[in-house]
């Protein structure tokens, strides 16, 4: 027997529901069964959830999820590269929110023995994102100066986190509430409700930023692109503005267009690019397996220290995405699974 959260209909919180399995499921030939130890919560789950996220074809019901950090429970026939025990995530996009399941062997990315499972599923869409944003998307140079907008979401710490590792001066955009977690990274705070954001950019990086992670779209877009020195690089990660009602369809299009056509045809030397995780690892797998090891064990090095804001339990899953629906959570809620 055991539990998952099941998506009854896109909508509100509310269509969350637990769902308890009173069998196991059995892995097939070349799968395994995990036990999955935490899952990770975000932004990218609620619009899942709402049916607005272009990645997920599959409609309901069915189990959310994006990533997952657990042990292998039971190994399916001709599995020869894992064994019961081991440690092991995945980012299946759907499916996380579970006590068990059964995965393709080969989708595993193997992981250290003794890590902390909350601070573990942190690395996985969270991290891996902000890591190859900064080490496949740019040309990184220790001293560069940098501007994360939303920097105090899950996301947003991790860039704060890794680019203070890799010798960057950053900036981070936030509301007053996340002015803690985000200035705990190292990093200088503005105040987006009741600040100028491009003044105070100018202020703190006089001649314009080297780099700018903007996942808000529409206008942001444009002011990130501002706010850039010659030369600099903006990389566009989400359209969050889109998904919250904040921008029509007419200027996210338009977004789009200056990003991918008409800013590259200035002779100002700046850089423009647009990074979804999903896609990327599509393209590459071995290149998200490879990252994800060096995160995991940049973490058992004690070399990170991920945001986890709260730890909560399946059970509670509509209210934390009531919570991620009002954008106060600063740093990422994990749910245990074992609870």
């Amino acid at each position: 027997m055991y539990k998952r959260v099941e998506l009854s209909a896109f909508g509100k919180p509310e269509v969350l529901k637990i769902v308890t399995e009173e069998r196991l499921p059995e892995p097939a030939a070349g799968q395994v069964r995990v036990k999955v130890l935490s899952a990770g919560t975000g932004f990218t789950d609620t619009i899942i959830r709402q049916g607005q996220y272009t990645g997920v074809k599959d409609k309901p019901p069915f189990t959310l999820g994006y990533d997952w950090f657990g042990v292998v429970d039971k190994l399916g026939p001709e599995v020869r590269d894992f064994e019961v025990g081991q440690y092991v995530a995945d980012m299946p996009v759907i499916g996380g929110y579970t006590q068990y399941l059964c995965v393709d062997a080969n989708q595993l990315v193997a992981a250290p023995p003794g890590l902390d499972p909350g601070e573990a599923v942190c690395m996985i869409l969270s991290y891996t994102t902000a890591y190859q944003m900064l080490t496949r998307e740019i040309d990184l140079q220790k001293g560069q100066s940098c501007l994360v907008h939303a920097a105090g979401g899950a996301v947003g710490c991790a860039l704060l986190e890794l680019g203070r590792l890799f010798g960057l001066k950053m900036i981070g955009t936030g509301s007053q509430a996340k002015k803690a977690v985000i200035e705990g990274f190292g990093a200088q705070f503005i105040d987006y409700r009741n600040e100028n954001v491009s003044t105070r950019v100018a202020e703190l990086s006089p001649g314009g930023v080297d780099i700018v992670f903007d996942t808000i779209g529409g206008q942001s877009w444009t002011r990130s692109y501002r706010s850039l020195r010659k030369g600099g690089h903006l990389v566009a990660f989400g359209v969050l503005h889109y998904t919250t009602g904040d921008a029509t369809t007419p200027q996210v299009l338009w977004g789009f267009a200056k990003l991918f056509a008409l800013w590259r045809l200035l002779p100002d030397g700046k850089k423009t690019s647009f990074y979804n995780i999903q896609t990327r690892r599509q393209r590459h797998p071995a290149d998200f397996k490879e990252d994800l090891a060096a995160l995991f064990k940049l973490l058992a090095d004690g070399k990170l220290h991920p945001a986890v804001a709260e730890r909560a339990s399946l059970d509670d899953v509509v209210n934390i995405h009531r919570r991620l629906d009002s954008g106060d959570i600063a740093g990422k809620v994990v749910l245990d699974c074992t609870l």
